[in-house]
């Protein structure tokens, strides 16, 4: 069942906010105007877990932004969070769904919220960003008609343990 974010259900955020299994990562080429990725497989894989973050209540309040949870009876075992972004598109922040839970159509259950929520506000198309590191996640955007439009090889050098990129996916609504 999904839900949108209310002040009565704001501390099921972090919930789905478990660890993913780092296998591999896309290598991004760009040639004649256009992207395209390879995919190396890594001997050893490791686990990764993104920091659990504070939601404000401006999530429940600014129609320019929104949260959906996917509950599981109780249990909220998925959210979506998006907004407004400056260049026309609706901006997908996260998108998470618990571990024992992947793999059954709830992210994609999730992603066709984001997108009616993106065409109901009149955004030209959906985007986001992820790391190349996330294969299981770009497979998931590649798969649902995203198309990689941008690398970026300065987001996460402050970091010193991050040997990562940032890639930049597109979802560009069709014209009606």
């Amino acid at each position: 069942m999904l839900v949108k974010i209310s002040h009565v259900n704001m501390n099921d955020f972090n919930k789905s906010n478990e660890s993913l299994t780092v296998f591999g990562r896309i290598i991004p080429k760009y040639e004649n105007d256009k992207w395209s990725y390879t995919e190396e497989i890594y001997s050893e894989s490791y686990e990764k877990r993104y920091v659990d973050e504070d939601i404000d209540k401006s999530y429940v309040d600014d129609a320019s932004k929104a949260v959906f949870f996917y509950y599981d009876d109780k249990d909220c075992v998925g959210r979506i969070r998006l907004r407004s972004n400056w260049n026309g598109y609706a901006l997908m922040e996260d998108i998470s769904v618990a571990k024992k839970w992947r793999g059954r159509g709830i992210g994609k259950e999730l992603l066709k919220e984001g997108v009616e929520w993106a065409r109901n506000n009149d955004f030209a198309g959906l985007m986001l960003e992820t790391q190349d590191v996330n294969v299981s996640a770009c497979r998931f955007y590649a798969k649902n008609n995203f198309v990689l439009g941008a690398v970026d090889t300065m987001l996460y050098t402050n970091f010193q343990t991050a040997n990562e990129k940032a890639i930049f996916w597109y979802l560009k609504f069709e014209e009606e």
